[in-house]
């Protein structure tokens, strides 16, 4: 009985297979078989640290609002540049994320249930800088007595531009698409800005007034993390996080020499 040569070369090819080296260790075997939804499992770890500022930092400019009598009345105080908040040497609003690493190119992660909140208050963003998750919702408010208008820059998702009377509902929007980072601005009031970072997953965080951030949640694994500030750029570095670690990793800006 003689055997054809598409069988052999079947058999051949199916042989070769069954005894190919395993890439799953690498996460190549999973990638081509499609990403799996993360489970915890107790074994993640934890990111921390703080944000410097070397240096005198740059002084908050006087915003002048009188376009709109409603943005200075009982708010003139409260109207002055926040790009650059700094405090006993530890800078607020820069975004510290997980740019790459073993765990994203492994899995999925779930958008929360919970939306995030934009608020347009005192004629001003809050917050500055916020991050979301692809598909989760961000709810923009109107707390002020006039009229805003939310306009978020994407460049990875169709452009957006909402206005908002005094006292309207929230304005509801998602995301399809990572995003670092969307600007944000009002039209009406061209001194508001915001900044929303969209990502696939859950692993990141603004540093708060002390400078102090926290990534938790991470898989065991190797990872870059970035810190971003809308006025100093950004820095980067490359971490090793281990079962239940906790590893702290800071990070310091300067004025940039003109």
């Amino acid at each position: 009985m003689k055997i054809g040569p598409a069988i052999v070369g079947t058999t051949i090819l199916i042989i070769a297979a069954m005894f190919a080296p395993s890439t799953s260790s690498s996460g190549v075997f999973r990638k081509k078989q499609g990403k799996v939804t993360y489970q915890r499992t107790g074994s993640e770890g934890t990111i921390t640290g703080k944000i410097s500022f070397i240096g005198e930092p740059p002084q908050p400019k006087r915003i002048d609002g009188s376009a709109d009598p409603q943005c200075e009345a009982g708010n003139a105080e409260e109207l002055f540049t926040k790009d650059v908040i700094v405090k006993a040497g530890k800078l607020s609003n820069a975004f510290v994320y997980i740019q790459s690493g073993e765990a994203l190119d492994w899995y999925t992660f779930e958008a929360p249930a919970t939306a995030v909140l934009l608020a347009h208050h005192g004629c001003q963003f809050a917050p500055r800088v916020i991050g979301m998750q692809t598909q989760q919702t961000i709810k923009i408010a109107n707390e002020d007595a006039t009229t805003h208008n939310t306009h978020f820059m994407p460049k990875n998702n169709p452009d957006w531009n909402q206005s908002q009377p005094e006292g309207a509902d929230p304005l509801v929007h998602k995301f399809a698409a990572p995003d670092v980072l969307i600007p944000v601005k009002c039209n009406q009031h061209p001194w508001e800005k915001a900044y929303v970072a969209v990502l696939s997953h859950p692993f990141f965080a603004v540093s708060s007034r002390n400078g102090s951030y926290e990534i938790s949640g991470l898989p065991p694994g190797q990872y870059t993390v970035v810190a971003w500030h809308e006025r100093f750029g950004e820095q980067r570095s490359d971490v090793s996080i281990g079962v239940k670690e906790k590893k702290n990793l800071d990070f310091s800006f300067n004025q940039p020499q003109d």
